[in-house]
Order: C-alpha cells, then sequence, then structure tokens
C-alpha cells in the first residue's frame, strides 16, 4: 500500500446504529450534560460509547479504570461476533450536515510510515498545525493496550481536478449499502457503500496518478510537496504514531511491515468539495496597549496586503498585512503577535464568531482581529510553505459535524 489503501473493516452486524455511533471524544470536553445524554441514549447497547474515553475524563481518578474497562468491551465484542469483517475494503460515506450540504469521503487506511506530526516535516503525510506534545501521553494511555482503532480522523486532498472521489459518487447506487441513519445528538445523517473489487482498484489507479502529479502542482514553492494533510483529529494520529514508534522501538529487527499497528483508519475528503467549509478563527488580545500594537504592526503591512478588520471599542479599521510574508493572513499576523508579545505581556484568545469579536473588544484594553475565510487553494500551500500552519487557524465546520466512531479495524 502506497500512503492510503484499503483494509479490513469491522461494522456491528446487527446493532442499533443509532445508538452505536458517538461523536469524536475530544468534542463537548466541558459539557457533561452532553455526555450524559449519549450516555443515556446509549445505554447497554452495543456502542462505540463503551470503546471510548470522552476526553473529559482524561487524567480523571477513574481514568485507569475506564480504559481497563474499554479493553475489557474490545475484547468481548470481537470474541461475541458482534462485528462483521469487510476484508480489503473502502467505505464511501455521505455525511448529511445540519444545513443540508453532503461531505462525501472514503474510509481507508493510511501508512504512519509516511506520516510525521513533527515540524519541519517533510513526509507526503502531514499536520496542518502544530501538535501539541504534551496532549500525546494521556491518549496513549488509552491506546497503547486497546484491540480495536475508531477513527475521527478527517484526511484531506487537495484534489482540484475533482478525480477521486467523484468517480465513487457517480457508482454508489451500483454499492452495497451498509448503513443508512440519522445520527444522535443533532449530528444530521450517514450513508455508508461498501468499496470493494474494480471500483477499489479503479480508486487506487487514480491515486497513483494523483501522488504522482503532487510535485509539479507545488513546484513553485520552496517546502517539500505534501500529499496529504490531516484536517482534523491530529493529536489522535499523532498519538497512533507514537504508539507505532513505541511497538518498533520494543522490537528491534522485527519485520513490521504488515503489522496492523503501522496504519490508522481515517476518513479522506477533498478540501475542493462545496461541503467543505472553513471557518477563520480570529484573535483578541486584552490588557493591552491596543494604539502600540496598531502603531507597531505597520511594520508588517503592505498596501495590496492581505485585509484584516480590527476592533478597539467603538474604533474599526482595516490593514493590509505583506503578503511576502506568508501565503496566509493569519500567519503573518500570529507571527508578529508572537513576537510582539514577548516584549508587551498581554492576554490572547481565538473567537469563532464576528459579532462575539466585537463585543469582546469593547471591554476596556482590548482589541480584536477579524480574520478572512481561508481559500481552499490556500491550505496545502500554507503547510508547504510554513511546515505547519499557525494554531488555531481554521475550524472544519461546527462541533456536531465533526467524525462520529462508526467503522472499526483490528489493531493487534
Amino acid at each position: 500500500m502506497k500512503i492510503f489503501g484499503s483494509t479490513d473493516i469491522l461494522l456491528p452486524k446487527s446493532a442499533d446504529m443509532h445508538r452505536w455511533a458517538v461523536i469524536a471524544c475530544d468534542q463537548f470536553t466541558s459539557d457533561t450534560a452532553y455526555w450524559q445524554r449519549v450516555a443515556d441514549t446509549v445505554g447497554q447497547e452495543a456502542s462505540t460509547l463503551h470503546m471510548i474515553l470522552p476526553e473529559a475524563h482524561l487524567g480523571s481518578a477513574d481514568e485507569a479504570a475506564c480504559v481497563k474497562k474499554i479493553n475489557a468491551t474490545m475484547d468481548a465484542y470481537l470474541a461475541g461476533d458482534v462485528f462483521a469483517t469487510y476484508a480489503g475494503s473502502y467505505v464511501y460515506v455521505e455525511r448529511t450536515l445540519l444545513n443540508g450540504t453532503v461531505r462525501p469521503g472514503l474510509i481507508g487506511a493510511v501508512d504512519l510510515e509516511e506520516y510525521d506530526y513533527n515540524p519541519g516535516s517533510v513526509s507526503a503525510v502531514r499536520a496542518t498545525e502544530k501538535t501539541v506534545l504534551e496532549r500525546i501521553p494521556p491518549r496513549q494511555r488509552v491506546r497503547k493496550d486497546a484491540g480495536i482503532e475508531f477513527p475521527h480522523v478527517l484526511m484531506l486532498c487537495d484534489d482540484d481536478k475533482k478525480q477521486l472521489l467523484e468517480p465513487i459518487a457517480a457508482l454508489k447506487a451500483q454499492l452495497p449499502l451498509l448503513y443508512d441513519f440519522d445520527l444522535m445528538e443533532g449530528g444530521g445523517h450517514i450513508t455508508g457503500w461498501l468499496v470493494q473489487g474494480q471500483v477499489a482498484q479503479d480508486f487506487d489507479a487514480r491515486l497513483a496518478e494523483y501522488i504522482a502529479s503532487v510535485p509539479a502542482k507545488y513546484a513553485d514553492l520552496k517546502g517539500a510537496p505534501v500529499t496529504l494533510a490531516v484536517g482534523d483529529g491530529n493529536h489522535s494520529l499523532a498519538t497512533t504514531k507514537s504508539c507505532y514508534e513505541a511497538l518498533k522501538a520494543a522490537n528491534p529487527g522485527v519485520d513490521l511491515s504488515n503489522h496492523p499497528a503501522r496504519f490508522a483508519l481515517v476518513e479522506l475528503e477533498n478540501i475542493h468539495d462545496d461541503s467543505q467549509v472553513f471557518e477563520p478563527i480570529h484573535r483578541i488580545l486584552f490588557d493591552v496597549n491596543g494604539k502600540k500594537l496598531l502603531d507597531d504592526l505597520k511594520a508588517v503591512c503592505a498596501e495590496d496586503g492581505f485585509a484584516v478588520e480590527y476592533v478597539m471599542g467603538a474604533e474599526r479599521g482595516t490593514l493590509y498585512l505583506d503578503k511576502a510574508k506568508g501565503e496566509l493572513a493569519v500567519a503573518v499576523l500570529q507571527e508578529f503577535l508572537d513576537q510582539w508579545m514577548k516584549n508587551n505581556p498581554c492576554e490572547i484568545d481565538y473567537i469563532h464568531g464576528d459579532d462575539e469579536v466585537a463585543e469582546l473588544a469593547q471591554k476596556e484594553n482590548a482589541i480584536g482581529f477579524l480574520l478572512p475565510s481561508m481559500e481552499k487553494h490556500q491550505l496545502f500551500r500554507g503547510v508547504i510553505s510554513g511546515g505547519v500552519l499557525p494554531r488555531k487557524t481554521f475550524s472544519m465546520g461546527h462541533a456536531r459535524e465533526k467524525r462520529y466512531y462508526l467503522e472499526g479495524r483490528k489493531i493487534k
């Protein structure tokens, strides 16, 4: 397999799918009521809820007991004939979001030998944003003894020609239907089809062509080209990678080329699909001398630069950040703020909504910056040029639009 391919996929044989699928564990971390409702909905029915640890529990007093129960549940489900195995397969997925748009994706396995989340990586598969290394060890404790993985990782391709997933969508009526149901807690609707045989082989051939075309696509940039980028769930995938590296370190000289832990189940999506909406994450600073900040910001401005609006009390204006200093407005601004704050201590926060920023900027000694939405073609170019994007660059949809756990894969 090269970078991304088919794999043996687990799905429940007869579970209530509405109860089976639950949202990514890193969502609603402060909303205990959400997870309690999920638990009430699931009850004792077979569910991925019993095989994940909501991150609100990471580091809690009952974490070890929860992890032990998770591993026991996985073993019981495998032994109890809960799963059907679809060997050497993909799953084509269509997620109907709350606004009615349909987000397509393809479930398959990424080769962790091709992925590196470290700064300065030149691997084919890379993180889009900086990985916080301190977030990995707690997640390792959950995964290290697990027998099954369930992904919430969304992997992106920069397929502006729409040659990879779209041909599968055109054939979906001919594919075996695996599931078709409403997700709990306002998650919309999801449908999945089995992709095997000739349809899978044709996809593999198109993917090989796409991979071969990548170097020429970014030939005008100095950095190493990126084939696939992690759009969501980077810390989950980084944990998977770290566990695989630990396995290699513990087995020197052992051939692990076909070990299941070398691969990770992910959903591949096309950044250029109409359903992909990248929402900007704005900046607001508190306890700051806003006038000095604006004056100093002139050093990174240019007449034909990126337009960034600022709000400071009743004052509003527009800055034009120099495009020569970065591929993205957020990169130019964040780099400046990181350096400026070293000599001008203040507090910074990251806010999604325009109105929220405007309201918070009314506070004394506060200033907000409203960043433009990132153009889709800028994502891969920004990663190639800058290594990774600045933290809090963009959000792929709202919390309820994150991936739900559904398909699984043995990792032992």
